[in-house]
């Protein structure tokens, strides 16, 4: 798959799609780096926390930077599981039991308040959460220059 690229006789509605997804994507890769940054802080309360907050928002804007690149591709899926599922089968993200694992993390998330949850959601982010969303943001990173898609 090639670039996105902005080309002068693309309609209204695309290049606003395409701003709309620059921006999304700027917004997932400075999310990407505040994760990266909670992850290699010393663990106590206060971190784990953080860092649970952080993958919160990485995996809200993980799935709406893919929704709206779905979309540029003329795919519709309308929440984040179905998102993750046509992304996999689109080839725009390659480890779809871990993008599950992270769903269901998500999920328990909202619970964070049972400290052995808490530590879960803290352990995945730590050990596999992180990574996955380095690589994405990797495969952004490479798109918002142009040289591979999503």
């Amino acid at each position: 798959m090639g670039g996105l690229e902005l080309q002068s006789n693309e309609t209204h509605g695309n290049r606003t799609r395409m701003e709309r997804l620059n921006e999304r994507s700027a917004d997932f890769l400075k999310a990407s780096q505040r994760l990266s940054e909670a992850c290699a802080q010393p663990l106590d309360s206060f971190i784990r926390d953080s860092v649970i907050l952080r993958f919160e928002f990485c995996w809200e804007l993980a799935w709406k930077t893919l929704k709206l690149r779905l979309e540029m591709l003329g795919i519709v899926a309308l929440n984040p599981r179905d998102v993750f599922k046509e992304a996999l089968v689109a080839g725009l993200i390659h480890d779809g039991n871990t993008w599950s694992e992270a769903q269901r993390m998500r999920n328990l998330s909202s619970h964070t308040y049972d400290e052995k949850l808490a530590d879960q959601v803290y352990g995945f982010v730590k050990n596999r959460g992180d990574l996955l969303f380095q690589e994405l943001a990797n495969e952004v990173r490479q798109e918002t220059s142009g040289t591979e898609a999503i």
